[in-house]
């Protein structure tokens, strides 16, 4: 039911598209604050991340797989992550600021934000998590009052027609 209103309803879609505003500004300010400031290097974050990992109860490393991702891809690549990160979030909050390709740009902000949060930045990850999967769950609602209203149908058409999925009449 609730999945219903927020795929279908128009008054869910206003909602959305302020939630969308709010995250698009957050992520598009993180963005543009990095990439403008000419300086940003994520190789001290992961340092920090790999040298303090999560940790449990019983002091026993939480996500151990993703230590050693950080230890072993990110921060041997921390270039490529230097121009990865603030690009990213510049596009995502493009992406959802004007409402295109709103659930791939909120499904890339939910992997930004898993990324942080299991290198244990807690902050404002977990909101942004939680209102980050009630966008995406909307789909295409999420979108209606932005640029989606006319890009997904348009790949919607594309896609059929690109598969050769034609409904064909049936006469009886």
């Amino acid at each position: 039911m609730f999945n219903k209103f927020l795929r279908e309803n128009k008054i869910a879609a206003v909602i959305l598209t302020v939630l969308r505003l709010y995250l698009g500004y957050s992520w598009i300010t993180a963005g543009i604050g990095k990439l403008t400031s000419g300086g940003f290097d994520a190789s001290g974050f992961l340092k920090g991340a790999i040298a303090n990992p999560v940790k449990g109860p019983d002091g026993a490393v939480v996500f151990g797989w993703y230590v050693d991702f950080l230890k072993h891809i990110a921060l041997p690549n921390v270039d490529i992550f230097n121009v990865i990160v603030p690009v990213g979030e510049t596009l995502i909050g493009l992406g959802l600021i004007l409402g295109c390709l709103t659930t791939t740009a909120m499904f890339f902000g939910l992997v930004m934000n898993f990324s942080f949060f299991l290198a244990g930045t807690v902050s404002h990850n977990p909101r942004d998590i939680f209102l980050g999967f009630i966008i995406l769950t909307a789909g295409y609602n999420a979108g209606r009052i932005g640029l989606d209203r006319w890009v997904v149908p348009f790949f919607r058409k594309i896609s059929k027609k690109e598969t050769g999925d034609v409904k064909h009449k049936v006469s009886a």
